[in-house]
């Protein structure tokens, strides 16, 4: 029976200590990842709206209340943008400022209502990112807002784990899907009414098209796009973009990835790294839609690196196709940072009067060009590198792989094997829960045990 106990008290000391430490960090790193916009705002009086043009068809790329994938949310809208043959913009239940991951904020261009008010019908195509269902009744009018618009005269796109708010909508019920390789067995569990499917990048089905995981978004608007304009049209943005995996588009078959044992880095880097390398990234009017998601979802998203936006003045920057967005701080506000990020492979030149400021203010923090001398490659390539560099190789990977970006054998990820800090932070908190456990077992295990023998002996 005494054997049992000190087994029992051996885990129980092991499991709070070691996983209710990592429950606590992996909770608080998520919500850092998630965190949504808390500052004062700035004025959004004169924020500019693309201009609508009633010969071209319609996009609205959806804004959930809380939070919205940031890859999810600008890349399709950047896509869509580029061919200059779509109206397109993003649209929310509101106004007011919405969040991606990772910490990037954008001004909506149309509420719902106001979007259906000067269109007086439907959208051509409704882009549905992944957007945390956190709380039922601020996430409600999303739901109601593509239901309203489900009929098949608009096309309907969800990017990767997308396809949980679209199967939240009924709309897939008797249909096939994908989504994120990570979600997907919950999800069947979860909607068992549709068939997701694990080894394709996109499932078209009627209006509806859903894609895999991140980048397999990319195929699948380029799918669209190839579909309503032409393969010409769509090859173009492709290699605008540097997309390397264009194939897709035309044969989506994949071989599925599937959890494994080295996916230990990325549970870890959540839970055990308690110093989050703290980069700025810096928003300048004229960036690159696609550029900025690969600052947020690379580094932040990896959970090791805490991304702050900064910008030179308290006002909206707008990005290449005309987003609004609002950084948190100021370059005279900004916590210390380790390193600042400037996205674009023309950054210096683009954004040299910001650069300039942030120089002449004193800030010792590192300026990482992200894509200098990178003209010629997916923006993402260089993230998965220098995140290789600043952590090691196996997160670098792990980023790859959640992104379900399968290009990576030109990749040069150079750097540790492995985090020392990652992997030895539960390692030293298993030796203090073994410690711990040895003193309760000596003081009032063993101890009393040995007690009743020697009074025993003395009497």
């Amino acid at each position: 029976m005494k054997t049992i106990l000190r087994i029992f008290l051996y885990l129980v000391v092991f499991i709070v200590i070691v996983g209710g430490t990592g429950a606590i960090g992996y909770v608080h790193t998520m919500n850092t990842g998630m965190s949504v916009y808390d500052k004062a705002p700035p004025s959004l009086t004169n924020v500019k709206v693309p201009e609508y043009d009633a010969s071209k068809p319609t996009v609205s790329v959806l804004l959930a209340n809380e939070a919205t994938e940031v890859f999810d949310f600008l890349v399709p809208y950047e896509m869509f943008a580029m061919t200059k043959a779509y109206n397109v913009y993003a649209v929310a239940p509101d106004r007011q400022i919405k969040s991606l991951t990772g910490g990037l904020d954008v001004v909506p261009h149309y509420s719902f209502d106001e979007m259906d008010a000067m269109l007086g019908k439907s959208p051509d195509i409704i882009v549905i990112p992944f957007m945390p269902i956190l709380n039922e009744k601020k996430y409600a009018p999303v739901r109601e807002w593509i239901r309203k618009h489900s009929s098949d005269k608009t096309t309907l796109i969800s990017i990767c784990n997308g396809a949980e708010n679209l199967a939240d909508t009924g709309l897939l019920n008797g249909k096939s899907a994908a989504t994120h390789w990570g979600d997907i067995n919950r999800l069947i569990k979860k909607y068992p009414e549709i068939h997701w499917v694990k080894d394709r990048r996109f499932v078209p089905q009627g209006n509806i098209v859903s894609s895999a995981g991140l980048t397999s978004g990319i195929d699948a608007t380029l799918y669209v796009i190839s579909q309503q304009l032409g393969e010409a049209a769509a090859k173009k943005v492709a290699k605008e973009m540097n997309y390397p995996s264009y194939d897709y588009v035309t044969n989506p078959q994949m071989k599925p990835f599937v959890a494994g044992l080295r996916d230990i880095t990325y549970v870890l880097n959540n839970a055990y790294q308690w110093k989050k390398v703290k980069a700025g990234v810096l928003l300048y009017n004229g960036a690159d839609e696609l550029d900025l998601s690969a600052a947020f979802d690379t580094y932040a998203a990896s959970g090791t690196t805490t991304t702050l936006t900064v910008s030179n003045a308290n006002e909206p920057i707008v990005t290449k196709h005309g987003l609004n967005l609002v950084a948190r701080y100021q370059m005279t506000n900004v916590p210390k940072l380790e390193k600042m990020i400037v996205v674009g492979a023309d950054a210096e030149s683009a954004a040299s009067e910001d650069i300039n400021q942030w120089k002449s203010g004193g800030n010792n923090a590192k300026l990482l060009f992200l894509h200098r001398d990178a003209a010629d490659q997916f923006a993402m390539d260089p993230a998965f590198e220098d995140l290789a560099a600043q952590e090691d190789v196996r997160t670098a990977k792990f980023a790859a792989k959640r992104l379900e970006y399968r290009a990576t054998d030109h990749l040069k990820l150079e750097g540790s094997s492995f985090s020392f800090e990652t992997f030895g932070v539960p390692v030293l908190l298993g030796v203090l829960s073994l410690i711990i456990a040895l003193f309760i077992d000596w003081r009032f295990i063993r101890r009393k045990k040995g007690s009743s023998v020697d009074i025993g002996a003395f009497k």
